[in-house]
């Protein structure tokens, strides 16, 4: 990759993503069994055939994805890996839901408001479990943050099921909120919402304060070079780190009330298809820069999006965008690792002799 040296790296990246897209997506298809050009065609109408496709479907799916990839980039510039935004998404759509249903702010104007403002701090009181967990027993975060991806599921199954039922008791999930909590609609006759903009507001304040604030700077040196920036740079690590993880679930917890307050309007057991677990990539593919991270986040909006219409249209299971979107992540890994303590190259091995221990 040395003769890609004088481009810079996000045309770089965008030309290894347009690569893939245009000759590895054909011959992934018809790999498989299936007819690339109609594939990708629908593909194509699904994502950016029209107005509609591209404000409902696009737009739309590309706002969770957003949001969870900027909560992954920021936990881990700052050294965290945090694996728990689905977890933290949940538990902000549940939250968001118990406050949208309360009967003295069900009608009120400044529901939307109040209903994210909880989920965010939900989500943030989620990711502080294992916060704690990492400063005060040193446990992996990794692990803690996937076995709290499985408890955030199942106390979402219970309260679909027990406190939030909607009233009949007939299906698993909760009562639908009132129009006056859902998020307004930016173009009429489309289902883009107002928390489209929160996503893109958020992102551009997160890269604001990453890259020209003090607070922003100690995260990076923390996930750079943690004892450099302990030593040298008298930096609490640990209280940074810890920080970076609080606002991070803090982030995927608005991810998932945006999504209830204006997408699904309730919450049931599979309200998320896997946004926290998508965000990983989207974050990756950025290389964890909180403005590559909605170019991200629209690319993979847009080949979710035209999933159904490829399996709708080409009877291409919709399967086969997530080997897609495996392929593109897989591929800049190998030809540009990541930097920083999130994604540092391993060292070579050195050479052993028979006669050495």
């Amino acid at each position: 990759m040395r003769w890609l040296a004088p481009i810079p790296a996000p045309l770089r990246r965008a030309a290894y993503v347009v690569a893939i897209l245009s000759i590895g997506v054909p011959l992934l298809l018809r790999v498989l069994g299936f007819e690339a050009l109609p594939a990708a065609a629908a593909l194509l109408r699904g994502s950016l055939g029209s107005g509609y496709a591209i404000t409902s479907a696009t737009l739309v799916r590309a706002t969770p994805l957003i949001l969870t990839g900027l909560s992954v980039a920021i936990a881990f510039r700052a050294g965290v890996f945090n694996i728990g935004a689905e977890g933290q998404l949940l538990t902000g759509a549940a939250a968001a839901v118990a406050v949208s249903l309360l009967p003295g702010l069900s009608h009120s104007h400044w529901n939307p408001v109040i209903a994210l403002a909880v989920g965010a701090s939900a989500g943030g009181l989620w990711a502080g479990i294992a916060a704690f967990l990492r400063v005060r027993f040193h446990v992996l975060e990794v692990i803690s943050t996937i076995l709290l991806n499985f408890v955030a599921l199942y106390l979402v199954g219970y309260v679909v099921r027990g406190p939030l039922q909607e009233p009949l008791h007939i299906y698993p999930q909760s009562s639908t909120i009132e129009a006056a909590a859902r998020l307004p609609r930016i173009l009429p006759g489309s289902r883009l919402h107002a928390g489209f903009l929160v996503a893109i507001v958020v992102a551009m304040a997160a890269w604001w304060t990453v890259r020209f604030t003090a607070a922003g700077f100690r995260l990076r040196a923390s996930g750079a070079n943690p004892e450099a920036a302990r030593i040298a740079g008298e930096i609490d690590v640990a209280r940074a780190g810890a920080s970076a993880f609080v606002v991070s679930g803090a982030i995927a917890g608005l991810a998932g009330a945006i999504e209830v307050t204006g997408v699904t309007f309730a919450l049931y057991e599979n309200i998320s298809p896997g946004y926290g677990y998508t965000g990983i990539a989207v974050a990756l593919l950025a290389r964890l820069d909180a403005a590559g991270v909605v170019a991200s986040g629209l690319l993979f909006g847009a080949l979710e999006a035209g999933a159904s219409a490829m399996q709708r249209d080409a009877g291409v299971p919709s399967v086969v965008v997530s080997m897609i979107e495996a392929v593109i992540i897989l591929g800049l890994i190998v030809a540009w690792p990541l930097q920083g303590s999130a994604g540092r190259p391993l060292p070579a091995a050195e050479p052993t002799h028979s006669g050495q221990q």
